[in-house]
């Protein structure tokens, strides 16, 4: 399946065209047909000469409908460019072939049409040399100039063919095993519900599968497909199709959503792209200025932050971070139309470098922009690396995503793993969905950060066994689901050592000054003065203070069995052996004869019979205690 999009100026004959090769007039509302002017975008299929199917969008060509225009032209392999031989090119024809040329669209055909209109040969020839003229700066120059009229049928054979040639020569479209569905078009069918058309990109739709629409996240199951009214099991990327979905209303869908698998894609309210203003532009893009975004069939107002200068002027190239007003979703290398609101007109375009950067970056900061000349000019292997270099630790395919790649890019993730710059720090690579990574360059950050706060934490607390895991983990920036295998990498290359709740660096070692060993010497003193009924949580810390009474506790010294009673370790383990001697001889015990068996009291005893009930040493039933 090839998708064929027409463009060109109002009257010139489109529309006609299409009905010529598909035996269907394109327009559908009845506003067109009184008007005989197309206004919203039309569809239309037919079987070229050497049984290719190919789908056609035909165009709305009024300035007033420019914004239908580009919902139809962004996502298609060709452009059927019409220009009228009686009047050659017009003000709607030069935008159009400016916008195809924004876009990167270098597969085309021009149609001279209305030939039959035409009966001067040398007024032909100057037709045809006009176009030529106008097509060599853009992507279309060089393209099959065919003069043909739809209504007498001269030059629509010869029209099939080149238009044959052409889609044999042009690349198909690629399965990156991420399926998404510009939706240009929403309605409800009688018996079957809501139904959304457009040009699938990136991968594959299957009957039952589970979609999401974005943006508004609202979920929905595909009943049915259909690509020009034949029904399918399996649409493939490139091909226009319709989608029966079940669980959503019409009325919740809009022209710019997008059909995607759950998970896969994510919208954004900001996005970085690389800019090029058209020669003509009636305006330079200057910092802050409002303009309007069109991505797909997608369109918002957006803010322009320009990085590294002012303004873009017209003929000029730049990066400009965007804050849209609404989400829009987009993927590494989408193609985007840049328009002034009022009064309404093309000054530029722009490839999509970074579709969610984390945050507004800094106007004139030379890395910002060196990034993403790296992200938009390198290889597979040093966009991958340009991306990771956005966060310390995520999920590769997570990353791929971000740089508009998918299963062809595992070559590249071998290579980059094997030359040591791309650490697995959990799963599978060839899994991306599961393997958390990190760039080696992000990664010597990463522990850096962590070094430096356990530092400055041992220098805060020198009394503490480390840091809690969790503020390590929220300080150094660590995402929740990364921090076992980032803290366990960590600890096997040497540079800390993990506890049940703490981390501590692996040098670090617990040092008292004269005056708290003193202290603490004093405090285990009255610990072994009455063991079996020691001081209180409370009356340590009023002795010690809170630092050396944590030492205590966090270098084994002393054991806390509840918010008020703490023992000795050692006496904890003499009393926890004492009353399995004695449960050996006896099958249960009660809470005084435990007292009576260290004289002690029955505050201390019942928090020593709670605590091993909770550790599952002794098990309670009724008023006695037996092992468990």
């Amino acid at each position: 399946m090839r998708v064929l999009a027409t463009a060109g100026h109002v009257d010139h004959g489109k529309s006609t065209l299409v009905e010529a090769l598909t035996g269907t007039h394109p327009d559908r509302l009845k506003e067109e047909r009184e008007r005989e002017m197309t206004i919203d975008l039309g569809f239309g299929y037919f079987t070229l000469p050497d049984g290719t199917l190919t789908g056609i969008v035909d165009v709305p060509g009024h300035r007033d409908f420019i914004d239908n225009m580009l919902a139809g032209v962004g996502s298609v392999d060709a452009a059927l460019f019409v220009i009228a031989a009686d009047e050659g090119p017009m003000p709607q024809t030069r935008e159009h072939l400016a916008i195809l040329d924004l876009l990167g669209v270098r597969a085309g055909i021009v149609a001279l049409t209305k030939i039959d209109l035409v009966q001067d040969a040398d007024w032909l020839a100057l037709m045809r040399k006009d176009v030529e003229n106008l097509l060599q700066p853009t992507s279309l120059r060089g393209v099959e100039i065919l003069p043909v009229s739809a209504r007498t049928g001269e030059g629509m054979p010869e029209l099939k063919q080149a238009l044959a040639r052409l889609l044999k020569e042009s690349p198909t479209r690629p399965d990156l095993g991420r399926p998404r569905l510009p939706i240009d078009r929403s309605f409800s069918l009688t018996g079957f519900g809501t139904v959304v058309t457009g040009t699938l990109l990136d991968g594959s739709l299957s009957i039952g599968a589970e979609v999401e629409i974005l943006p508004g996240g609202k979920h929905a199951r595909i009943r049915g497909l259909q690509t020009h009214d034949q029904k399918i099991e399996r649409a493939d990327p490139g091909g226009r199709v319709a989608v029966n979905l079940s669980g959503v209303e019409p009325g919740e869908i809009l022209r710019g959503q997008v059909v995607v698998l759950p998970g896969t894609y994510a919208p954004s309210r900001r996005m970085d792209l690389r800019v090029r203003m058209l020669p003509d532009a009636a305006m330079a893009l200057r910092h802050d200025s409002e303009v309007k975004l069109y991505l797909g069939a997608a369109e918002t107002m957006a803010r322009a932050r320009i990085l590294g200068a002012d303004a873009i002027a017209p003929g000029d190239s730049g990066w400009v971070q965007f804050i849209l007003a609404e989400e829009m979703v987009a993927a590494h290398g989408d193609r985007a139309i840049l328009r002034r609101p009022s009064p309404g007109s093309t000054i530029g375009g722009g490839t999509v470098i970074e579709p969610h950067p984390e945050k507004l970056h800094r106007r004139f900061d030379a890395a910002v922009t060196a990034r993403l000349e790296a992200l938009d000019s390198g290889g597979t292997a040093e966009r991958i690396l340009q991306t990771l270099a956005g966060a310390a630790v995520t999920v590769l395919e997570d990353a791929l995503q971000s740089a508009g790649m998918g299963p062809e890019a595992q070559p590249a993730v071998a290579q980059l793993i094997e030359r040591g710059e791309l650490l697995i720090l959990s799963g599978d690579p060839s899994e991306p969905r599961d393997a958390l990574v990190c760039s080696r360059a992000a990664w010597e950050r990463l522990t850096g950060k962590m070094e430096a706060l356990l530092g400055q934490y041992h220098r805060e607390h020198p009394l503490r066994a480390g840091m809690p895991r969790e503020a390590l983990r929220a300080r150094a920036g660590i995402p929740p689901k990364a921090a076992g295998p980032v803290l366990a990498r960590a600890a096997a290359e040497g540079m800390l050592v993990e506890s049940a709740h703490s981390v501590r660096l692996a040098g670090f070692e617990r040092v008292f000054t004269p005056a708290q060993r003193q202290i603490a010497d004093a405090l285990l003193a009255h610990f072994a003065q009455n063991p079996f009924q020691p001081p209180s949580v409370k009356d340590c810390l009023s002795e010690a203070g809170e630092e050396v009474y944590t030492a205590l506790v966090e270098g084994g010294k002393i054991k806390p069995l509840s918010e008020e009673v703490v023992f000795l370790q050692s006496t904890y383990e003499e009393m926890t052996e004492r009353l399995r001697d004695a449960l050996r001889t006896r099958e249960k015990i009660t809470v005084a004869e435990v007292r009576d068996l260290f004289g002690s009291s029955r505050k201390y005893i019942l928090a020593f019979l709670e605590y091993l009930d909770a550790q599952g040493v002794t098990r309670r039933e009724g008023d006695y205690r037996k092992l468990k």
